[in-house]
């Protein structure tokens, strides 16, 4: 089955859950040509040995340039557990992740990368937490093979500073590699938020979640798809969305540049009446200088906050569906142009 779908500003499901199935695992792709067969090999393997026949794979194509899309395409054809989702065009690793979430129809959602550094065979011992008690299992990094010192001294530090800005405690060295139940999922999807940071949004929900520690491997195959530029994106997205001291500690720095002026200025009437000249051209232009920067780093914080803000107010959708392909019973087309927009937005745009 193939057909053409819109995603709408909310992010609730636009997928019919009939016979909703135990579990779904989302899997955001992007040119991922070379690992998708193993990827798919493990990820059926999995489900298989937890919940024989009663699972879905809905793959997302974030809009890759390689041959990611004929691939999943033939698995969706063969395999009817499959849902292969392309998106119209290269929306991002976390807006991917989010439109796999509003198809998925499962009771327990799996979110994971396509590369498997995260192995799909710990969803068995996430399925059992979750039976204890667990709303939300997320894998927590005690070790990452394949990665170099940098990114790991990076990741760590960006960290302890999210947790240092942010009021709610978001863990450290995990990703999105998590197991959550419908109740959270129906919680995420109700956050309509366009910069999305999706590990960020599932802390900020609360319920009960526990940590399953785990070594992340390296890449099987094929080249990250987060160079540093992505990964400050990332970053940004992550502590604007979740804090405003940033906003505050621009204020303090304008507190201090006011209190360092105030100072030299003393200095400089201070020397006037005692008859001497204010020496120094050169220390009048590093203090011009230093107090242009500060001021400039004010307003670019404030810019940034800015522009999301007008993001947020465009309310455009956060992604576009081209087709979706599945022989198993996943999302159904919505009957009318209404409908659709009924079922993708729970009632009429804001």
């Amino acid at each position: 089955m193939s057909m053409p779908l819109a995603s709408h500003p909310s992010l609730r499901p636009i997928a019919a859950r009939a016979a909703a199935p135990r579990v779904s695992v989302v899997v955001p792709c992007y040119n991922e040509e070379a690992v998708l067969a193993e990827t798919h090999r493990r990820l059926r393997a999995a489900c298989e040995a937890v919940c024989p026949g009663d699972f879905e794979l809905v793959y997302v194509d974030d809009g890759s340039r390689d041959g990611s899309w004929p691939i999943l395409s033939a698995l969706a054809d063969a395999d009817p557990a499959v849902v292969a989702v392309a998106l119209s065009r290269n929306f991002g690793h976390q807006l991917a992740l989010s439109a796999g979430l509003s198809l998925a129809r499962g009771e327990r959602i799996l979110m994971i990368d396509a590369d498997l550094q995260d192995p799909p065979e710990l969803l068995g011992a996430m399925m059992a937490k979750m039976d204890a008690g667990a709303d939300v299992v997320y894998g927590q990094r005690s070790e990452r093979e394949g990665e170099t010192a940098f990114k790991t001294g990076s990741a760590s530090a960006f960290y302890r500073l999210l947790n240092r800005l942010t009021d709610i405690e978001i863990p450290a060295n995990v990703g999105d590699f998590r197991l959550v139940n419908r109740q959270v999922l129906d919680a995420l999807l109700a956050m309509p938020e366009q910069h999305r940071f999706v590990r960020g949004l599932v802390a900020w929900l609360g319920f009960r979640q526990e940590a399953l520690p785990y070594v992340r491997q390296a890449r099987f195959a094929g080249e990250t798809k987060y160079p540093l530029r992505k990964m400050l994106r990332l970053a940004a997205d992550a502590i604007t969305g979740f804090s405003v001291r940033p906003l505050r500690l621009s204020m303090l720095f304008a507190l201090a540049s006011f209190a360092v002026a105030m100072a030299i200025a003393l200095y400089a009437l201070a020397t006037w009446l005692l008859g001497e000249t204010v020496r120094g051209w050169a220390s009048l232009t590093v203090v011009v200088a230093l107090f242009a920067g500060i001021q400039l780093l004010c307003l670019g914080i404030m810019g940034e906050y800015l522009g999301r803000m007008f993001m947020e107010l465009k309310r455009r959708p956060l992604f576009l569906l081209r087709e979706v392909r599945s022989r198993g019973p996943g999302p159904q087309p919505a009957a009318d142009a209404d409908a659709a927009a009924d079922a993708g937005t729970g009632g009429p745009a804001r």
